[in-house]
């Protein structure tokens, strides 16, 4: 019995519809298996501060409610001055880090492939990862003045030694006859890297500069609120202004700023790992 071409038309789009309808019920699923936990944290946060400010353990002026602080926030973000330090700040952290990347890649492949490198600043690198960025700052105010490049420079000293350790643990623990078999195929030189250790090394390489952004970012703001270049207005001047003004309710207000950005990047980098984890069949799980 032949089907009618209609009823054969209706069931093919009422068959496309539920499929729509299973994707869309999948993803809100998703999302809110990913969202619910940080919004129970976040929930948890704000119940805490606000008994706590309610208890008078301090002064109100001193430690405000979320409720006040949530009004100075949407105050400070519809001043002009506040994006301009943001955009300021933001620019600052990724030309440091873009120049950290470079100069990490470089240090950290030239000392997994060198043994004598290796052995000579191996353990350099590691103890400069350890060092604080802010005794960086005396040396960098000697050597470039109340000027950009001294922050830079503190930024990428800050920043460089881990991505260096990054590639040069994650190239170290490349399977060995990985390497034979690239170089059976023809991958030497430049395209032994590029074809076969740097993609091997990737999920190292991705940890490693979300640990580097951090590293930066503290080094950064570190060096704003200890450095005031002029004619510039930045997140870390602004919270230093407020302490000055004892303005609690800003300060807490630019805090909150800089978490979020500090989130949306820690989001990014996550979702970059998670797509290298993806692509290479490991760790489907992760978000």
């Amino acid at each position: 019995m032949t089907e009618h071409p209609i009823t054969g038309s209706g069931r093919t789009r009422t068959a496309r519809g539920a499929a729509r309808t299973s994707t869309g019920a999948s993803v809100l699923r998703r999302t809110w298996s990913a969202g619910w936990p940080p919004l129970v944290a976040v929930g948890l946060v704000l119940a805490v501060w606000e008994l706590t400010a309610l208890s008078g353990w301090k002064p109100r002026f001193l430690l405000p409610t979320p409720t006040t602080v949530l009004v100075h926030l949407y105050d400070v973000l519809r001043y002009r001055e506040t994006w301009q330090a943001i955009a300021t700040t933001l620019l600052r952290a990724v030309a440091g880090f873009v120049l950290a990347l470079a100069i990490g890649a470089v240090v950290g492949i030239a000392v997994a492939r060198v043994s004598v490198l290796r052995r000579g600043i191996g353990s350099l690198v590691s103890a400069l990862q350890t060092m604080p960025s802010v005794a960086w700052f005396p040396l960098a105010l000697l050597l470039f003045g109340l000027d950009e490049s001294a922050i830079l420079f503190v930024v990428v000293l800050g920043a460089a030694p881990s991505i260096a350790n990054g590639f040069a643990d994650g190239i170290a623990t490349v399977p060995p006859h990985l390497v034979r078999v690239g170089r059976v195929i023809g991958a030497r030189g430049v395209h032994l890297y590029t074809d076969v250790l740097l993609p091997a090394a990737m999920p190292s390489i991705v940890a490693s500069l979300r640990q580097a952004w951090a590293f930066a970012w503290r080094s950064l703001l570190a060096g704003e609120l200890l450095t005031t270049i002029p004619g510039k207005v930045a997140l870390g001047q602004q919270l230093a202004f407020a302490q000055d003004n004892s303005d609690v309710g800003d300060l807490l207000a630019d805090m909150i700023v800089l978490l979020l950005i500090g989130i949306a990047v820690d989001l990014a980098f996550r979702r970059l790992g998670a797509g290298v984890l993806r692509r290479r069949g490991l760790d489907l799980g992760r978000t």
